[in-house]
Parts: C-alpha cells; sequence; structure tokens
C-alpha cells in the first residue's frame, strides 16, 4: 500500500510540473484571457467544488492512517513534532516580516502547507537508494500537515457565519453523525448529506472544503459484509485527484506573469514573507523537530542520517498548490495580493525543491562512498 501511495504521488508530481508549466506558459501568451464570469465560474468549480474532493481524499486517508495505517504508536512523534514546528515556524517568520502590514497579516497561513505531490516527486528521483524509513517520514509529515491545514481552514477562513446558515450545517452533520452511529451502509445516503452540508457550508460562509473532510470522518469504518470500503473509496479516488484535479488546480493558479518579476515585488514583503517562510521556516521546523527528538531518544532512526534528514526537511518548503490554495483563502477577489502569492509560492517552492534535491545528491552519495570503504 506504501509502495503504491509513493509511486502515484511521484507520478502525480511529474504531472504537476508539468500542468505549472504549461500555466506559465498561458499566462505569458498573448492569447491569455483576463478574468471573466466564465473563468471565474470555471475557478469557482476548482476551487472551492472539485477541491472538496480533494480534503475528502484527505480525510479518508486520515480516519485510516489513525486508524489502521501507519500512524500508531510511537511513529506519531517523529512526524508530528516535525509537522508542528513545521507549521508554526514558516507562520511567525512570515508573520514577522509582515507585522506591520495589516492587509498583508492575513496570509500567515500560506507558507505552512507542504504539497505532498511535488516532495514526493523529487524525492522518487533518488529511485532505491531512499530507504523505506524516510519515505513513511515523508507520507507521514504530510498527513499531519493536512490535518493542520484542515484546522486552519476551519478556524480562520471561515468567516461572517449566519445563524440559519450554521442551523443547516449542524442539521447535515448531525445527519451524517446519525447514519455512522447506526452503521448505515448505503454510500449514497452518506454522499447526499454531503452534497447537502457543502451548500449549507457555502450559505453560511464556511469554507465549502470543509465539508469534504467531514464527510469522509463520518463514513463507517467497520467491518461487515456489504460494508463501505474506506480503501476501496481511496483507491478509486486517488487517481482522479492525483491526476485531474490537482493539476487543473494547478494550472488555473500557478501562472506568475513575467511582469512580476521586479525588484519592488521581489522585495514586498508579502512576497518576501512566503519564500522565506518556505524555504527557511520549513526546514528549520522540520529539523528542531528532528533534533529534539534525536536528543530524546539519543539516536536517529535506522537507516538515516543528519543530512537525509535535510534534504527531506529542504523538501517540505515545496508548498505550491496547498500553499496557492490557502493564498485563495486569504486573498479572495483580490488578484494583485494574489499575484504576489503565486510568485511567492513559486520561488520558496523551488528553491526548496533544487536545494533538497542538491542535499540528497549529496547525503545518498556521501552513505556511497562510505560503503566502499567498508567493502
Amino acid at each position: 500500500m506504501l509502495k503504491q501511495f509513493f509511486q502515484m504521488e511521484a507520478a502525480s508530481g511529474i504531472i504537476l510540473f508539468g500542468a505549472t508549466i504549461l500555466s506559465f506558459l498561458w499566462v505569458n501568451s498573448p492569447y491569455f484571457l483576463k478574468p471573466n464570469a466564465g473563468n471565474v465560474v470555471l475557478h469557482f468549480i476548482v476551487n472551492e467544488g472539485l477541491m472538496s474532493v480533494f480534503f475528502f481524499l484527505i480525510g479518508i486517508e486520515l480516519k485510516r492512517s489513525f486508524g489502521q495505517g501507519q500512524l500508531r504508536g510511537e511513529q506519531l512523534i517523529l512526524p508530528g513534532i516535525c509537522a508542528l514546528l513545521g507549521m508554526v515556524i514558516p507562520a511567525l517568520i512570515y508573520y514577522g516580516i509582515n507585522i506591520s502590514h495589516e492587509n498583508h497579516v492575513k496570509g500567515w497561513a500560506i507558507p505552512v502547507a507542504t504539497d505532498i505531490a511535488f516532495a514526493i516527486g523529487i524525492l522518487s528521483l533518488f529511485g532505491k537508494r531512499v530507504p523505506a524509513v524516510l519515505k513513511l517520514f515523508l507520507l507521514s509529515l504530510a498527513i499531519y500537515d493536512d490535518l493542520g491545514a484542515i484546522i486552519i481552514i476551519a478556524t480562520f477562513y471561515s468567516h461572517a457565519f449566519t445563524w440559519l446558515g450554521m442551523a443547516w450545517v449542524a442539521l447535515a452533520i448531525a445527519s451524517l453523525f446519525i447514519l455512522n452511529r447506526y452503521a448505515i451502509q448505503s454510500l449514497s445516503l452518506y454522499l447526499l448529506f454531503g452534497g447537502l452540508l457543502w451548500v449549507a457550508c457555502l450559505n453560511a460562509h464556511i469554507h465549502p472544503t470543509i465539508s469534504g473532510c467531514i464527510l469522509a470522518l463520518m463514513l463507517p469504518n467497520r467491518p461487515a459484509s456489504g460494508a463501505i470500503s474506506l480503501q476501496k473509496i481511496e483507491q478509486t479516488l486517488h487517481p482522479w485527484v492525483a491526476y485531474g484535479i490537482m493539476p487543473l488546480f494547478a494550472f488555473l493558479n500557478a501562472g506568475v506573469s513575467l511582469t512580476l518579476f521586479n525588484w519592488e515585488n521581489l522585495t514586498d514583503t508579502l512576497v518576501l514573507g512566503i519564500i522565506l517562510g518556505l524555504f527557511l521556516g520549513k526546514q528549520i521546523g522540520v529539523m528542531t523537530g528532528v533534533g529534539i527528538v534525536a536528543c530524546w531518544r539519543r539516536k536517529l532512526p535506522r537507516d538515516t542520517t543528519w543530512l537525509r534528514f535535510y534534504g527531506i526537511a529542504l523538501l517540505c518548503g515545496v508548498g505550491f498548490t496547498m500553499s496557492l490554495f490557502l493564498g485563495t483563502l486569504s486573498f479572495p477577489n483580490d488578484s494583485v495580493y494574489f499575484a504576489k502569492v503565486q510568485l511567492g509560492v513559486v520561488i520558496g517552492s523551488l528553491l526548496s525543491g533544487i536545494m533538497g534535491a542538491l542535499m540528497l545528491c549529496v547525503a545518498f552519495a556521501k552513505t556511497s562512498k562510505e560503503r566502499s570503504r567498508l567493502v
């Protein structure tokens, strides 16, 4: 299961990279269409609709990982601490740089995210040289990262609640809870009330993507004849999300105009906050977590080295699609600010990805030399 997941995310990372290149070429072509009613609707369908499916998949992965997957016992500790510090420190760096800019501060969550598909895509370039423990660490950290993103979206990016809207949200969640409580095995019923929850969230000014995660967590996870299989749902959805939804999101949101690459924008505190949060904040946070756990256990996990962990820590700074998504929530309907978000995310992610790949090259080359000496 781990190998299959890793291979799919690696392939998805390559497709995402291709979608990003196409988006860049499209935005800088003479045929690029300025914002109009048509592509605003398309952005809404993808960013609020299809991304709900993405968060539904994340919810299923969380439910399976904590219930029966890789996140059990002591395996929770290292990636959990690294993920927490890898979110807190980038946010603090961004906030510190933008504390005097009231409009910029609301983008503090943008550098906290990690794009697992891109990170795994880069890691997969090293093939069999990557030990299973490092793959598991990166995947586990990403699961915690996704959980953190869900909490952030639910807590900080849902505004101006309406009591009537909240009542409908509560009713939809209560209906899903009753279905779960009585172990109803009809997936159609869950999807029906999940759809109603999406509409209720939208009307209550709660970001509707949260409905996808809530729906996933309400699905029954009890072995029974004809039961809903979380693994089957995950295996069915994963290719659609990895090869369809995320590349489409990247194509619509990742294109950066060449006109933005000027000194004024590159020194803008919003752009600098994102770049430094992703590139410096992530590596500092993750490596601090590794250091804390290593001091506590007095050793690193088997088949790992400080250089290998540092390479992984750098890859965690590839925020890309998740950072862009948080950017759309931080600065909704503001093309000027979002253009700066795009610039910061692309530069920060590129720096993290390139430096992470170079560091892993050094780490694996050093290990190979040490082995050859022993022989």
